[in-house]
């Protein structure tokens, strides 16, 4: 048998370099965030063949004095942790003094800096992890960090590194993510020696136009919450240009991070409004005190760990729901309608009469509940010339300044049926197209998951499923009967290590009891009980609010489709149905005037 020895420090530090860089994209990155921490503000990179000939970053920083660049490249040396206590309130992007040594240790380093205040420059050379000696260097300020040739002395290593685009590829985007994480940075950088992005430094708006584009913004709504000392800011892209957007960027105290807590909160916040086919856009950032955030659990710190991960989840999941649904284009105040006296349409109830609503294998009715709903879309329409005077002023006097305006009306006023599908509006922009039913489908369920105080009901199992479960599943079960039984659940232990599955929610009958089951736990020890009734309760109201929605090919009088687009107005999440996709589409006149040719 083997006797057990201690590693050459080489081997360590190409052991760490398997794990910190395992392509130039994350040697990049580790750069970058160097060069940050020591207060730059104007960096240079410049990259050949992906990254694997060369890295170079250089940056007008604070620098390093002569005596500490040998340490710069040293295993596990570093200016930003001194104590435990630091490393419990980590504020800097880098702190565990792998990085160079790791770096150093599979290529050709130069690391050449003039700290500020001193008359030269030096230069310390590191091949292979061999280290030359410290020499004079020319170089008017901050530091300059060369990498020739990453991998060459690991040819393992460098068999596994993809084509030259595909390196660049991930260079960009590492680059794109340090680049967003810190906007009032200046930026070049250039491959080939081709220049490929030249951002100056501003705030968050300016940078995300300058790499994700013009429509990013345009089409995102502003996010803007706090709470005590967490604050979330960004745009969210709105669901019905989530196609056109540019990604998915979330960054904590300044870095970029993929953090399942984050993911899911932002999943839920997207999941009433957005089709299935679609993922969201964003760009967001939280600002959170480090004390109350670990990011010291990921070999390339892009996963962190929060104390409070419950209260993060609920926060970020409802700061973007709000920016979501209270997009200006698709929820102006709920005032302009009640000074013109408009109150909704009276639409047609759902089939088979509107007091009952067919749960799949439910037997459920809603009752007084559905009327309720029903009932608050009730508009006297027996005076539609009357109606139409309060909208448009009498005949002859329907003047421009008498108008409604845009502000209050953004979706116009309608002016046919088409096929009995969709409404044809004017607004001042030109032409507006909604699908009714999608329209009202979002209207009846915003209505019945404001009113509804519900206990999903049960489906009795004839006989009752079963399933191992984990010390942690059982505990679970143990502790949130109350939870389980409102989101239709019957689940009992059955012995050591066994659950019972004896009843689900009736609306999910047709699904397996114990992947059902094992699913709701999850979300019951992840994100809480309240959190897990509100999704599935929601599944169940979208479905009563499609049944319960006006349908294709149903005459509208004018008066009800007017009474329909001021409902969507006043309804939050106004532009998409429930199941994402859009509930109207403007055209414009510049539209308009070019599928004509008109001007040409």
């Amino acid at each position: 048998m083997p006797a057990i020895h201690t590693l050459p420090d080489l081997l360590i530090n190409q052991i760490a370099a398997g794990e910190v860089v395992e392509r130039p994209a994350a040697a990049l990155k580790e750069l970058l965030e160097n060069a940050l921490d020591a207060g730059a503000t104007q960096i240079e990179i410049d990259l050949a063949a992906g990254g694997v000939k060369r890295i170079r970053v250089a940056d007008n920083g604070a620098g390093i004095e002569r005596e500490d660049l040998a340490q710069a490249v040293a295993r596990h040396a570093t200016s930003k942790l001194r104590s435990v206590t630091d490393l419990e309130a980590i504020a800097s992007l880098g702190f565990r003094g792998e990085a160079l040594a790791s770096i150093a240790s599979v290529s050709r380093l130069a690391l050449t800096s003039r700290a500020a205040g001193r008359p030269h420059a030096w230069r310390i050379e590191v091949e292979g992890g061999t280290m030359a000696p410290v020499a004079p260097a020319a170089l008017a300020a901050g530091t300059t960090v060369t990498v020739d040739e990453l991998f060459f002395n690991t040819p393992a290593r460098r068999k596994f590194l993809r084509t030259e685009a595909t390196e660049w590829g991930h260079c960009d985007e590492a680059f794109r993510r340090v680049a967003l994480a810190h906007p009032a940075a200046a930026f070049t950088l250039q491959h080939n020696a081709a220049v490929k992005h030249r951002l100056v430094g501003g705030g968050r708006q300016l940078r995300v136009e300058q790499l994700l584009g013009d429509a990013f913004v345009a089409h995102a709504a502003r996010v803007d919450a706090h709470a005590g000392d967490v604050q979330l800011t960004g745009f969210a892209v709105r669901p019905a240009y989530s196609a056109q957007g540019g990604g998915q960027y979330v960054f904590v105290n300044g870095r970029f991070v993929r953090d399942r807590v984050l993911q899911h909160a932002l999943r839920e916040a997207y999941r009433d409004v957005l089709h299935h086919d679609r993922a969201p856009a964003y760009a967001l950032w939280l600002t959170i005190d480090p004390r109350r955030v670990d990011v010291n659990v990921h070999p390339q710190k892009i996963e962190v760990r929060f104390r409070d991960a419950g209260g993060i989840h609920q926060f970020v999941r409802h700061a973007v729901e709000r920016a979501l649904a209270a997009t200006a284009s698709e929820q102006p105040p709920v005032s302009a309608a009640e000074k013109l006296g408009v109150a909704a349409a009276q639409l047609p109830p759902p089939v088979g009469g509107r007091d009952t609503y067919p749960a799949r294998g439910s037997g459920f009715a809603a009752g007084t509940r559905w009327q309720a709903a029903q009932a608050s879309l009730a508009v006297d329409a027996s005076e539609p010339s009357a109606f139409y005077a309060r909208l448009f002023g009498a005949r002859g006097d329907a003047t421009p300044s008498s108008l409604p305006t845009d502000e209050q009306h953004p979706l116009g006023f309608a002016l046919a049926q088409l096929h009995g599908v969709y409404i044809l509006a004017q607004n001042r922009a030109g032409l507006v197209l909604v699908d009714m039913h999608a329209a009202h489908e979002r209207v009846v369920y915003e209505r019945l998951k404001a009113s509804a105080d519900l206990r999903l009901p049960v489906q009795p199992l004839l006989v009752p499923a079963t399933f191992g479960a984990t010390p942690l599943e059982m505990a679970t079960v143990e502790e949130n009967a109350d939870a389980l039984a409102a989101l239709g659940f019957a689940l009992s232990p059955l012995g050591p290590g066994t659950v019972a599955v004896r009843g689900v929610p009736a609306a999910l009958s047709d699904a397996d009891p114990a992947v059902l089951a094992r699913a709701v736990l999850h979300d019951l020890r992840e994100f809480g009980g309240s959190q897990a009734l509100a999704t599935r309760r929601d599944e169940l109201l979208s479905t009563m609010a499609c049944h319960g929605s006006v349908r294709a090919n149903r005459t509208l009088t004018v008066t009800e489709m007017n009474a329909l687009l001021r409902l969507m107005e006043s309804t939050e999440r106004g532009g998409q149905c429930n199941h994402g996709r859009p509930t109207w589409y403007q055209l414009s006149m510049a539209d308009l005037d070019r599928l004509f040719m008109r001007g040409r």
